[in-house]
């Protein structure tokens, strides 16, 4: 897909940046020391008419496509955006040309696949309540790798940033929901290798947050949780169907994280020799 993104700014007349932009969605400031933090202000600048609503949209439409297929890097900002097209203002369109201007400093990205063992595995996590209305976001890196302990990483074959829809009442909960629909797009993939005569054994999902994975694996016992019933107990069925089973690793080394939240331009750079392809 060497011009696709060529095409998409001569489509939409976009000019390139004068300066490259290394991150496709601005990150909100660092505040150090801060011992409350505020959720951002509500979007109050003008309403645009109908012919840039539908220029946001066709732009959403067009990349979505590429980030799927190529560059899971755009995701996040495709994923915030998209919850803005509908009523687009002057700032969204100001977050669109943002995520236009890195598609044309690196208009050429792409996944890289090593050889593995055909083992389907994963890493999930959750952002918690940085979606507008007090919603998290889940992710997912869905890969293929050996049947170790810790599988090694590789390209994703299904990255996933999705809003959860209901407000979670904690960080685990957050994480719950995230270990759910990671799974939960993970059974057809599971069922396809089998078919293509690669068997699979448990399916390893590593997850960062220790109660998340307490609660999954029956080692907290949980109480009032009726909230997370219906996710838990899936889980716990499918792991003891011999589907899944779920680890812990550091924070730092779940890719899972990437499509979750909008990270600064150093943290891009620095993920760009296992993520750009």
């Amino acid at each position: 897909m060497e011009d696709y993104i060529d095409t998409v700014l001569t489509k939409y007349n976009h000019q390139r940046p004068k300066k490259p932009v290394l991150s496709p969605y601005k990150a909100a400031p660092i505040i150090y020391g801060a011992k409350v933090q505020f959720s951002e202000d509500a979007d109050t600048s003008p309403p645009l008419d109908e012919t840039g609503v539908r220029r946001v949209q066709g732009i959403v439409g067009a990349l979505l496509y590429y980030a799927r297929a190529v560059d899971n890097k755009l995701l996040h900002a495709l994923s915030e955006i998209g919850t803005q097209q509908a009523a687009a203002t002057e700032a969204t369109t100001s977050r669109v040309n943002h995520l236009l201007d890195y598609c044309a400093t690196y208009p050429n990205d792409g996944i890289l696949y090593r050889a593995s063992s055909m083992i389907l595995a994963a890493h999930s996590d959750a952002a918690y309540l940085n979606v507008s209305k007090a919603r998290s976001r889940a992710g997912a890196h869905i890969m293929l790798s050996e049947d170790i302990p810790v599988p090694a990483f590789n390209g994703p074959i299904l990255t996933l940033a999705q809003i959860i829809k209901f407000v979670a009442s904690s960080a685990a909960e957050a994480e719950l929901a995230g270990l759910y629909i990671c799974a939960k797009e993970m059974v057809p993939l599971r069922n396809s290798l089998v078919e293509m005569g690669w068997p699979q054994p448990k399916s390893p999902i590593q997850t960062d947050n220790t109660t998340a994975l307490g609660v999954a694996n029956k080692t907290i016992i949980t109480k009032k949780m009726k909230s997370m019933d219906m996710r838990l107990w899936w889980l716990r069925c499918r792991e003891s169907q011999g589907q899944f089973r779920y680890y812990w690793a550091p924070g730092p080394t779940n890719h899972a994280d990437y499509p979750t939240k909008a990270h600064p331009d150093i943290y891009h750079e620095s993920m760009r020799p296992t993520h750009a392809g």
